[in-house]
């Protein structure tokens, strides 16, 4: 019987989460608690012994999981299909600063994952983007009896691909809530049991 996991791991604080500034596709970087957050939660990733660690190219995920990669003994991997949501006109502002400009905007794009902010993604739009990546991986761990892949991205990324992997339906996605910083999402599945199933969520001790 062949048991297949996925961690999937949010990057440690930036000053934008510190500052409560939605950053989407901004670059940013780990603040020093952040970073401690990552060298806090290496060892308990390594722990599950990755076949593989990928990552969103964008630095505050990368240099996350640099940390994870160096506490497994593995490279990391870039593809920008993990990036977070693409938040367009939206990047860079404050929950407040939204809601003044569109009012009831952020009530709407929360609750209904095929709505996008002005110029950016849907929810739905990024798990169709980052789908593919979880397949290709699974597809190169066919051969390994105990395959275990860790993938290193976003809180929005995140919530939505645990859904998308779980194939549940668009309403009852907004029931995924977000993640801590460098907490993370674990499914697993089995041979006799081919569905993506959740087995921990917001894992972690990392505020």
């Amino acid at each position: 019987m062949t048991l297949r996991m996925v961690v999937l791991l949010r990057h440690g604080q930036t000053d934008y989460n510190v500052a409560g500034r939605m950053q989407g596709h901004i670059d940013s970087q780990l603040t020093p608690d952040g970073v401690a957050q990552a060298v806090a939660a290496a060892p308990d990733i390594a722990k599950v012994g990755p076949d593989r660690i990928v990552s969103s190219d964008l630095r505050r995920a990368r240099d996350t999981a640099e940390q994870v990669g160096g506490a497994c003994g593995l490279p990391v991997a870039l593809d920008p299909r993990l990036r977070e949501t693409h938040l367009g006109e939206w990047q860079g502002r404050t929950v407040t600063e939204i809601e003044q400009e569109y009012p009831g905007a952020i009530a709407t794009w929360r609750s209904d994952p095929a709505w996008a902010p002005p110029g950016g993604e849907s929810r739905i739009d990024v798990v169709r983007r980052s789908r593919p990546v979880v397949d290709e991986v699974e597809e190169e761990l066919a051969d390994v009896p105990v395959a275990t892949a860790v993938l290193v991205a976003h809180g929005g990324l995140i919530a939505g691909l645990v859904c998308g992997l779980m194939a549940l339906p668009t309403s009852t996605w907004p029931s995924i809530g977000g993640l801590g910083n460098c907490r993370w999402a674990t499914l697993a599945r089995r041979d006799d049991h081919p569905r993506w199933r959740l087995t921990g969520y917001n894992v972690g001790t990392a505020g």
